[in-house]
């Protein structure tokens, strides 16, 4: 302790810390009464306060140190001791943490107050007070908005696109209405939430728009934009021009553009170019072609883009400006389309990271941007080139080469290949084969790919010329340029086809399909192939897969219909059929075959529907002709019949059978005096047709006529006459058939005594048919005169004959008419098939 001492004094800072200190005694703690009194009692009672300190507002308390209580608070420990010795101390505002003034010896320790359980429910939240009320309305109101653009961008029913959005938002509107009231009535009226009014608004004003709900729509604008609470409204004159524009209100359209361009500031570049384009695109829709010029070059000067160059190429070409047409052509190719290099794309490095980065932004959404930006922009450079190649030049070669040369010093070079292409195309349809040929034809030393082009347009030009060894052999051509080109497996496929090889057409055909799998020509072609083959199910299946991409092919429906045909599966082909003619409803040849499969069915009503449909589009037909005829006189409407079988006869006038028909309905219909006057029009032009003089004998005879036995004589001179030429007909076909016999088993010059030999063939016949008068002579003349079996008979070939007959002693005197012969009811004649026995002699 000396040692401290000496430190003390010579200012030792640790001097001190082995002072003893009777106070830290806490051996004799338990036997300290007064202590233990004062831990019971919650530390007893403060001493008071006997001085304050100058300046501040608590009063002065002795200082104690970190090792435990003062002298004078100890001191005050005991008087207070001594003051409530047996008495229970009052409680003060001082209390310890965790310790109560209950706890007793053993009590367990907890300061958080666990051993009480669970803490009590929060108290529910009150709905029926106005600002939750306001809450929960906003939140639907939210709701119904959003389900409102959901309804319409992704519905996938026609009701549901139409009826639903609307509908949606203008419950929304009404739920905002209603809050609105609610904040009026709980006194919130200056806190509208005006976001959500301009939201329920225009969400119905664009579900109006959508729904071709005009009026409505315009009205919901105008209200917005009138309002001048709602800022940046003036933006939606847009919309409203718009709608004036489908519903082509072009001047209105152009005010309102006008109006939201004068609305937007300069600092919205992008927002104001777009307003001028619809505004150029209105001035052409108007035919004020030299507004439009100006709003594009303005746009052109300002921020230039392959749409605005496209449209004002197309106003310069139709105020034929050539020159401002090879300028705009020139802006066009120079448009920077923002598109970084494809070497991007490239893996630059070995290293895996770099390369997995690269896969993956190969097809992301912006790359799939970019491709068709830039397939946009090709679209648009070949469409203008072609449509001003023959305008910009004296010829349309020449233009179409500075088009070619000016794309060739551009960033499109690889386009320069595809318009010469489309070059030769263009020759073709111009009918300029032979310059398309050769176009094409200066392809074959060039890359691959157009190479490809080329010979598959060649060939395709040589098959359309039916000239199959050319075409097979540019098809050869383009697919050992490029074997994964469809188009040359299809044109190779079709020489094949052509040759008869189906089965080597099909794996042609197959081939394509695997290279190219939406490819259509190629699998109409093969389902072709397989109907050829009578492998129907294969063929139908190729139709009902092409029938699923191409949906309103009435060629695919019609493939169909013929198959279910040949599957004897009438219903089927019906129902295809129908649906050919929901696409092409005046198709006539759609119409008879449909008229026909009903008639195959027994259902007559309809099938007289469809060929009376088909007759009235196209009144040619013959075969729809015949059956409305048969229809008729087997209806026994004979004189509906008539008009159809005259149709026959002034579309065939060579054709005898059409007339006889007329005649027959007349006389079926009891108008025997038109149908004798009928009968002798076409003995006048056909004076050998045995039916016609057959008819008019037995109608002489029936009414009582002198000229039936004109009528008979003629038959009987017809009648040998058509029995001799029959002989000759038989004797000829014998002569050739042994002809034949003798050229097989002799030398050539025989078959030249054989053709020879017909002469006296011809000339035995006729003397025999004649016996050697004069008679026969004539009878051998006329009948050499006549044509041969197989040839038509013609109205002029003939001699008409002047069959009538005048009276010396004058005119007879009229046969009245009460005269003619009552027709009885189911009398023979009336059949058209009359026996050879029935006919007078």
């Amino acid at each position: 302790m000396e040692n401290v001492h000496l430190a003390v004094e010579e200012e030792d800072l640790y001097s001190g810390y082995n002072d003893y200190n009777p106070t830290f005694d806490s051996e004799e703690l338990e036997n300290d009464v007064g202590f233990q009194q004062a831990v019971r009692t919650s530390h007893g009672r403060r001493p008071p306060m006997t001085a304050k300190i100058p300046g501040t507002a608590i009063g002065a308390r002795p200082l104690a140190t970190s090792f435990g209580v003062s002298t004078t608070t100890r001191n005050s420990y005991q008087d207070n001791y001594e003051r409530f010795d047996g008495a229970a101390r009052p409680m003060t505002a001082v209390r310890a943490a965790g310790y109560t003034s209950s706890m007793t010896r053993g009590s367990t320790f907890d300061p958080l107050g666990q051993s009480r359980g669970p803490a009590a429910p929060l108290e529910a939240k009150n709905e029926d007070t106005p600002e939750e009320k306001i809450k929960i309305l906003e939140k639907k109101v939210n709701e119904l908005i959003e389900e409102s653009c959901m309804a319409q961008s992704t519905g996938s029913l026609q009701l549901k696109r139409s009826i639903l959005p609307p509908l949606l938002a203008k419950e929304a509107g009404r739920k905002e209405r209603t809050l609105v009231r609610h904040r009026e009535k709980s006194g919130n009226g200056d806190h509208i939430n005006l976001d959500l009014t301009y939201s329920v608004l225009l969400n119905l004003a664009n579900q109006y728009a959508n729904n071709e709900m005009f009026p409505e729509a315009l009205n919901s604008y105008q209200v917005i934009v009138r309002n001048k609470m709602f800022s940046n409204a003036g933006r939606l004159k847009v919309n409203m021009a718009n709608i004036y524009v489908r519903q082509k209100s072009y001047p209105k359209a152009i005010k309102f553009y006008r109006m939201a361009l004068d609305q937007i500031s300069n600092a919205h570049k992008e927002m104001r170019i777009k307003i001028m384009q619809n505004i150029g695109v209105v001035f052409v829709r108007m035919g004020q072609y030299s507004d439009a010029i100006t709003s594009f070059e303005h746009i052109m000067s300002e921020s230039p883009n392959v749409k605005t160059g496209f449209n004002l190429i197309l106003c310069y070409y139709a105020i034929g400006d050539r020159e401002r047409m090879k300028k705009a052509f020139q802006k066009l190719i120079s448009v920077p389309l923002g598109v970084d290099d494809e070497d991007k794309y490239i893996p630059s490095s070995d290293e895996s990271d770099s390369e997995l980065v690269i896969e993956a932004i190969k097809n992301d959404k912006l790359h799939q941007m970019e491709r068709d930006l830039k397939v946009l922009a090709e679209k648009y450079i070949m469409t203008a080139a072609k449509l001003i190649a023959p305008a910009i030049e004296t010829s349309f070669a020449t233009g179409f080469d500075w088009c070619v040369d000016m794309v060739k010093s551009s960033q499109y070079v690889e386009l320069a290949n595809d318009l010469e292409i489309n070059k030769a195309i263009s020759y073709l349809r111009q009918k300029d084969f032979n310059q398309a040929v050769e176009t094409l034809k200066t392809f074959e030393k060039k890359d691959s790919r157009v190479k490809s082009a080329a010979a598959t347009n060649l060939s395709f030009l040589y098959f359309l010329e039916k000239d199959y060894e050319q075409a097979d052999r540019y098809a050869d051509l383009a697919m050992t340029a490029d074997r994964y080109n469809p188009a040359a497996l299809i044109n190779k496929g079709n020489t094949v086809f052509i040759k008869q090889d189906h089965e080597k057409a099909a794996e042609f055909y197959k081939e394509a399909l695997r290279n190219d799998s939406s490819c259509t020509e190629a699998l109409y072609n093969l389902g072709l192939t397989y109907k050829r083959l009578n492998r129907l199910e294969e063929a139908l299946d190729c139709f009902l897969k092409l029938h699923a991409i191409l949906r309103n092919s009435a060629q695919v429906m019609y493939q169909l219909t013929t198959l279910y045909e040949l599957l004897e599966d009438p219903q089927q082909a019906i129902e295809w059929l129908i649906q050919v003619l929901s696409v092409t409803h005046t198709d006539p040849r759609a119409l008879a075959k449909l008229g026909e499969l009903y008639d195959g069915e027994g259902d007559k009503s309809q099938a007289l529907q469809y060929y009376y449909e088909s007759f009235r589009y196209f009144p040619s037909n013959m075969d729809v002709i015949e059956w409305l005829g048969a229809y008729y006189i087997e209806t026994h409407f004979c004189e509906k019949a008539i008009q159809y079988f005259e149709r026959a006869t002034l579309i065939q006038p060579a054709q005898v059978k059409w007339q006889l028909m007329v005649a027959s309905c007349y006389r079926r219909s009891g108008n025997y005096q038109k149908a004798l006057e009928t009968y002798k029009d076409i003995h006048r032009r056909f004076p050998e047709n045995v039916e016609c003089l057959r008819f008019l004998v037995r109608l002489c005879t029936d009414m009582g006529l002198k000229d039936v036995q004109e009528y008979a004589t003629k038959l009987k001179k017809a009648e040998k006459m058509k029995e001799i030429r029959e002989q000759r007909v038989k004797a000829g076909r014998e002569g050739s058939a042994r002809s034949r016999r003798e050229g097989r088993e002799g030398s050539a010059g025989e078959s030249v005594v054989t053709i020879a030999t017909e002469v006296p063939l011809w000339l035995e016949c006729g003397k025999h048919a004649g016996h050697g008068n004069t008679k026969g002579e004539r009878l051998s003349a006329k009948m050499r005169s006549l044509p041969g079996s197989n040839e038509p008979y013609e109205a002029n070939s003939p001699k008409e004959i002047d069959a009538s007959y005048v009276d010396p002693l004058g005119p007879q005197t009229e046969r009245p008419k009460t005269g003619a012969k009552k027709r009885v009811e189911g009398d023979d004649f009336a059949d058209e098939e009359l026996g050879d026995d029935l006919l007078p002699e």
